[in-house]
């Protein structure tokens, strides 16, 4: 089975040595736009193919309450895409993650207050099982993929990890700070949330590989978050992203043993669907 590996992160990214047959697709949605253009590319000698999706948009336009999560996910499940991997910067909520390092996440926490996080809604009801939101077997592709992809001498890596996603776009007070680390939370960010959510009811196997840039505010000997010093970190992080992402691709699991991959099995409550509603939800539900 050919597989489609979607990858919504920074622009930074796409720019990959060994890819090829880069082309760029504008896709609209019922939700409309995703936040920009889609670039589709193959790997030399892997039957893998590549979607890259700024979530921000280029030149980092979009803040992360308005990106349009539900847009950006239908647009690469119409795409093809079989898994989604999430690159996201985020803050350290433990000493033992050190900026630089890198956080294979396992568990959300979503603090966000006011983002579409349903395909679901205006006249039908669906509950999908999101107690592990990230798919374990794509994880462990990535977990193993990261760790041949940095080697011996590369930055720390992180198997398993909580990622608390709050609104922004502003960072956290030092007093929010303090109240996720006694949550035991690993990571902070603003972006995975509803976007794994969505994921989810669009039955794509979804994993995230959190980028340590900063101790967020709680760190008594560090400075606060500055964006500078976030987007160096960033840059300086880029070229281990993309080595994993080209591992990854080599060893990506059967996405149909994925949990994510029955997820609407069931999960309609909804007896009659409007046509309306049928013709928005072709995409996922089929005809």
């Amino acid at each position: 089975m050919s597989h489609c590996l979607a990858v919504i992160g920074g622009s930074g990214l796409y720019d990959i040595d060994g890819v090829a047959d880069v082309e760029e697709i504008a896709v609209d949605t019922p939700y409309g736009p995703p936040s920009d253009a889609i670039r589709r590319a193959s790997i030399e000698g892997c039957d893998t193919k590549l979607l890259f999706l700024p979530r921000h948009g280029r030149g980092h336009r979009v803040p992360p309450h308005d990106i349009n999560y539900r847009a950006n996910i239908c647009a690469l499940k119409t795409l093809g895409a079989t898994h989604v991997l999430s690159v996201s910067a985020t803050g350290s909520m433990k000493e033992a993650i050190e900026p630089g390092d890198l956080v294979v996440v396992d568990q959300f926490i979503d603090l966000t207050k006011r983002r579409r996080s349903t395909y679901f809604d205006d006249g039908v009801a669906a509950h999908v099982a999101f107690a592990q939101p990230v798919c374990p077997h794509l994880a462990s592709a990535l977990h193993g993929a990261a760790d041949r992809a940095l080697g011996e001498d590369g930055p720390g890596l992180h198997r398993g990890g909580t990622y608390v996603c709050i609104e922004g776009p502003q960072f956290s007070t030092r007093a929010e700070s303090l109240v996720y680390r006694s949550w035991g939370v690993d990571l902070v960010g603003m972006t995975n949330m509803p976007e794994a959510k969505l994921a989810r009811e669009a039955e794509l196997p979804y994993a995230t590989l959190g980028l340590a840039t900063d101790y967020d505010c709680w760190h008594a000997s560090e400075e606060a978050v500055d964006v500078a010093a976030v987007v160096a970190r960033v840059k300086t992080m880029v070229g281990h992203a993309q080595a994993i992402i080209l591992e990854l691709a080599q060893t990506l699991p059967d996405p149909s043993e994925s949990p994510a991959s029955t997820a609407l099995k069931g999960a309609v409550m909804t007896a009659e669907l409007s046509a309306e509603k049928q013709s928005e939800l072709a995409w996922l539900l089929g005809e």
